[in-house]
């Protein structure tokens, strides 16, 4: 999972997070974990597009929005090369936040 912090570039949200799975079930099920997490915390969505064909989810929480993709749209749709200015930060399996750098690899 790829976290683009926006704050400094766009009006449209502070971050996007960016995740992908190999097939639609796995998008959604992306998709419900963050829900959950979020839901967790008081944060509910304002909208939600794509679930039901799990190709393209997008759910928008205002400053944060997902994006969860098939893999194949991942890489067409390429929102990390879009918003190649943006600091970029990984999720590991601890869930702990890793900066990344910009696109180039810069802290």
């Amino acid at each position: 999972m790829l976290i683009l912090d926006l704050a400094r570039l766009t009006d449209i949200a502070d971050f996007f997070v960016v995740a992908s799975g190999t097939s639609d079930r796995q998008v959604r099920t992306v998709t419900e974990s963050v829900e959950l997490g979020m839901k967790e915390k008081g944060v509910r969505p304002l909208s939600k597009e794509g679930y039901d064909e799990g190709r393209w989810i997008i759910v928008d929480y205002g400053d944060v929005v997902l994006h969860a993709f098939l893999e194949p749209l991942r890489e067409l749709y390429d929102l990390e090369s879009l918003w190649i200015e943006a600091a970029r930060y990984r999720v590991d399996e601890e869930k702990k936040f890793l900066e990344v750098g910009d696109a180039e690899g810069k802290a």
